[in-house]
């Protein structure tokens, strides 16, 4: 069996994310720290190198709101059941009640948070949050936060 090129894939994957990155208006260095990978592996990405680890390629589209799915043989695009919204590239507290009460000792210039020192805080003060008391958009937040980074957290 010969083997797959899919350079062509990735070159064409790399554009795309290049273009979603431009038309957001969001540089190269705050796209890949919403993403939790480098700066070299976010242009690594944008130059369609097939090496770059599926993680990446997630974490990537999971920041451009870029949806990645599979669809059955037979089955288009738009058939295919959408992934949940995604991270934005920075986080206010103030826009989530418990995330505010866990980030209470950032500076008053500190205003967001990146995803992954959101993330951080979730999972290390878990236990101070009151569950019945999420909004449904903090909810959402920490559903992509767990579904970006991974982790599992009691009582979500």
């Amino acid at each position: 069996m010969p083997a797959i090129d899919i350079t062509a894939d990735a070159k064409e994957l790399g554009r795309a994310l290049r273009a979603r990155r431009k038309a957001l208006g969001i540089s190269m260095v705050a796209a890949a720290e919403a993403a939790g990978i480098s700066r070299i592996t976010w242009h690594r990405l944008e130059k369609g190198e097939p090496t770059v680890a599926l993680g990446s390629l997630l974490a990537a589209a999971r920041v451009l709101g870029i949806g990645l799915y599979t669809t059955d043989a037979g089955t288009t695009p738009a058939q295919a059941q959408a992934p949940e919204a995604s991270l934005p590239l920075r986080i206010r507290p103030a826009d989530h009640p418990q995330l505010g009460r866990l980030a209470w000792q950032m500076d008053a210039d500190a205003t967001t948070l990146a995803p992954r020192e959101a993330f951080g805080l979730y999972q290390r003060n878990w236990r101070h949050v009151d569950v019945a008391a999420l909004q449904p958009g903090e909810l959402s937040l920490i559903h992509a936060l767990r579904e970006t980074f991974g982790g599992d957290w009691p009582g979500v």
